[in-house]
């Protein structure tokens, strides 16, 4: 099978610089000055930078046997995975969750040829629906593809929910890919990571994208068993060879001498979240998903009736302001764009001092429907 674009992506790097951008996930700007003194660019690791291992095992207290790092971010690191599960032999079914980050689906849908859903429903507050995944998965699933808290509505999955879908992976034996980026936002909200509550088969996968403002060292992480990271580096090895010795010296740096900076810069995704928040239960016409982790949240717009039409040939070209499309995560099938009135919010590229002004905006192009 060959690989499939993301209809997302392509949209959202159409619009690379918009005045009122609410499309943002992550907070941006993060800035720390590297001191790595003399470094040997020659230098590399077939099984990742030991350093940099070490420092990602201590965060989340596991071993260094059980820490896969990538330089090419959470997404890239997605990608391996699902491709390195699907080149096992025998299983070729996947389990994707809906709604669904639309380059997660695509990135299923390049390496696995059957694909089934589990739907997260909204009367249910789009948790995962213990008795509907029991009628989806069996033994001829592969893998269970999850978001930790969800994307796009930011349920966020308890312990007990999570070691009862585990208990469904051993039972059949399949893998279960979570996704936890946002969890880092939080973890006192999300302290478990899924590997931690069933370490054979249970996979998370990360990065400090979104919570820190990390988008530009590209580093993307997971938790498996040792057996499954060495796989994970082998599939490396055959296709680009080792990763980026640079790129993890400097996640240690990071993790060390940096930490404290990088949960400084953190903190001002509370308030933000805080003022959109409280700005969203004035606004009359216009009901969300409340989200305990993150600068998202998933919309129901009244007045607008396709929120894809709407940003595309209003808010983008007459005032320069866009949300993403509810249509990203709610895709049926192929490749259809689906009409609704969602959408999803994300203030992390938007100042504190600006966001008043930004939601204003966007108010006003919500009343004039």
């Amino acid at each position: 099978m060959s690989e499939l674009d993301s209809e997302y992506l392509k949209w959202y790097v159409q619009y690379p610089r918009l005045k009122y951008d609410l499309r943002s996930s992550g907070i941006l700007d993060f800035e720390w000055s590297f001191n790595l003194e003399k470094f040997n660019l020659s230098q590399t690791y077939s099984q990742g930078n030991p350093e940099a291992k070490e420092a990602v095992a201590k965060r989340y207290g596991v071993l260094p046997e059980n820490v896969f790092i990538s330089s090419d971010g959470a997404s890239g690191v997605n990608t391996r995975i699902i491709k390195c599960l699907a080149s096992m032999k025998g299983k070729r079914q996947a389990v994707v969750e809906y709604p669904v980050y639309e380059p997660l689906l695509r990135q299923t849908q390049s390496f696995f040829s059957d694909i089934k859903k589990i739907r997260r429903k909204k009367e249910n507050d789009y948790k995962i629906d213990q008795s509907g995944l029991e009628k989806v998965v069996s033994d001829k699933t592969a893998v269970l593809i999850i978001t930790n808290p969800h994307a796009p509505t930011g349920a966020n999955a308890s312990k007990t929910e999570l070691e009862e879908i585990m208990e469904l992976a051993r039972k059949h034996e399949f893998y279960v890919l979570c996704d936890e980026v946002y969890a880092e936002f939080d973890r006192s909200n999300s302290p478990h990571t899924l590997f931690s509550i069933e370490p054979q088969w249970g996979i998370t996968t990360t990065s400090f994208t979104k919570a820190y403002g990390l988008g530009g060292l590209k580093v993307g992480l997971a938790l498996a068993s040792e057996k499954l990271v060495a796989q994970f580096y082998q599939n490396v090895l055959n296709t680009i060879g080792c990763g980026s010795n640079l790129v993890e010296a400097a996640l240690t740096d990071l993790l060390t001498k940096g930490k404290d900076a990088m949960e400084k810069h953190k903190e001002k995704w509370t308030e933000i979240r805080r003022k959109t928040e409280k700005w969203l239960k004035t606004v009359d016409g216009i009901s969300f998903m409340r989200n305990n982790c993150g600068v998202t949240f998933w919309l129901e717009i009244e007045k607008v009736r396709d929120t894809y039409r709407w940003t595309n040939e209003y808010t983008i070209p007459k005032i320069d302001l866009s949300i993403v499309p509810g249509t990203f995560f709610l895709y049926e099938d192929g490749y259809a764009i689906v009409k609704s009135n969602q959408a999803r919010l994300g203030v992390g590229n938007i100042k504190v001092g600006e966001l008043d002004e930004a939601l204003s905006m966007l108010e006003k192009a919500v009343m004039k429907e």
